[in-house]
């Protein structure tokens, strides 16, 4: 069976910087009906396990550190037996919220994980994070891109650890050059298209975003 995209959304809080914000985060699993990657555990790692229904669990892929893409980690590998995978520039983030359990592997530019017969191609996409990634999956025409970008912009970078032109260029080179029709399947919110964001590039840029 061909692997297919399920979204789940959960919500709970975002917290940086001293201030706390009520979030619905999206949780993505790539997968068939055997085995399945989920991208983003956030919030409520009990619903992420529902929703996998038994499937095998290959691996946990955080696009990057902040407390509500991780926070079920911890608990959704400790049930399922998958590894934790970041970036290791994210690690400072990733401390913030678990100084006691490290991830179990490393997020690499350009590692390829598998699953269902589906590759996924990691992209480091730094800006609003160090360590932020994106995955491509070309077979799915797919990016997950977590918080690099949205349908209407880039992700906040207002805060600690994040840079508003590393941002721009890492769209710019290595998101906005995918197919037109390759979906964006975002951290939160609706999904939008490369096609969709790409005329818009020099707006943000004069806004800055």
């Amino acid at each position: 069976m061909a692997a297919r995209i399920e979204r789940l959304v959960t919500s709970g809080t975002f917290s940086l910087d001293g201030g706390t914000w009520d979030v619905d985060n999206n949780v993505w699993i790539v997968g068939d009906d055997a085995e399945a990657i989920v991208v983003d555990a956030a919030h409520d790692a009990a619903a992420i396990e529902t929703a996998l229904n038994g499937r095998a669990l290959r691996a946990i892929v955080c696009t990057h550190a902040h407390n509500d893409h991780i926070d079920a980690a911890p608990a959704l590998a400790a049930a399922t037996g998958a590894p934790i995978l970041l970036h290791p520039d994210d690690l400072p983030l990733w401390k913030q919220t678990h100084p006691d359990r490290a991830p179990d592997g490393e997020l690499a530019d350009g590692q390829v994980l598998t699953v269902a017969g589906a590759e996924l191609t990691v992209l480091h996409t730094p800006g609003h994070a160090p360590g932020a990634v994106c995955l491509y999956a070309p077979a799915l025409a797919t990016v997950f891109t977590g918080d690099t970008l949205f349908q209407g912009g880039p992700g906040a970078t207002g805060r600690s650890f994040s840079d508003f032109p590393t941002i721009i260029g890492s769209i710019r080179e290595r998101l906005l050059t995918l197919p037109p029709a390759t979906a964006v399947l975002t951290g939160h919110g609706d999904p939008t298209t490369v096609a969709d964001e790409a005329p818009h590039l020099d707006e943000w840029i004069r806004r800055g975003h």
